[in-house]
């Protein structure tokens, strides 16, 4: 009896150290695993900044039309934080004037357009870019998401940790809204999973997330010097006009 109850003792000792390992902060790390390929074909590192990016409606595979408004706020929202000097309009608000400016008949018209030939219409894209007031166009491609989990450690029939897994799949097509041409292109492939003693799962924001990230670093940007200390008191300092002193 003794032995029994000294045997029970040292496993919930040991199942009480094991949670406490779990409960470290840092010790569950998400991990992210990328597959990624890009290219320029006309995109200047200054032209974002220079001219501006508005998106527009992202496409996406069946059963995943819910997720492309997300997906486009997310590269929008993270776009932003990352390059606070370049304009960028958001879908909705991209949306907001289209529908304004009586355009939304020949922007559904563009889809069906791209839906056969994979080219947007360059009349229309001319007529996005002036009433967004940005010169290049964002559209995105959901083109795949998949979650699931895994059972990695468990006691005495309790699964006590798990490896919540996610897939997404984007692809990424800045259009020259002038030309009509395509300026840059991404393509990347995000494999992401955490260890958890939760039944909370990698939601689609966390994903998108981090694969925005990834993306938004890949488009050509110009880096712009700070200025020195002394470069800002040059700058402000008055200018001194000369006194001349007359003479007899």
């Amino acid at each position: 009896m003794k032995y029994a109850r000294s045997q029970f003792q040292r496993a919930l000792l040991l199942l009480l150290m094991m949670f406490g390992v779990l409960l470290l902060p840092g010790c569950i790390v998400p991990a992210t695993y990328t597959t990624q390929e890009h290219r320029v074909f006309s995109l200047s590192p200054d032209d974002l900044q220079q001219y501006g990016i508005a998106f527009i409606t992202p496409s996406s595979i069946t059963g995943r039309e819910q997720d492309r408004q997300s997906l486009a706020l997310t590269f929008a929202e993270v776009l932003r934080k990352k390059y606070p000097e370049i304009k960028v309009v958001s879908l909705p608000e991209t949306l907001g004037l289209l529908n304004r400016a009586g355009l939304l008949e020949e922007y559904k018209q563009m889809y069906v357009d791209y839906a056969d030939t994979g080219i947007f219409r360059r009349d229309i894209l001319n007529k996005i870019s002036e009433e967004t007031g940005v010169r290049y166009l964002a559209q995105l491609n959901l083109a795949q998401f998949n979650q699931g989990a895994a059972g990695r450690f468990g006691f005495l029939g309790w699964r006590l940790l798990e490896t919540k897994r996610a897939t997404l799949r984007v692809f990424l097509q800045i259009w020259d809204g002038q030309k009509g041409t395509i300026a840059w292109e991404g393509y990347e492939e995000m494999n992401y999973a955490k260890d958890t003693y939760s039944e909370q799962g990698v939601s689609f924001n966390d994903i998108a997330t981090a694969i925005a990230e990834h993306m938004v670093d890949a488009i050509p940007y110009k880096k712009r010097a700070k200025k020195t200390e002394s470069q800002q008191a040059t700058k402000k300092a008055p200018k001194v006009k000369p006194i001349l002193i007359e003479t007899d």
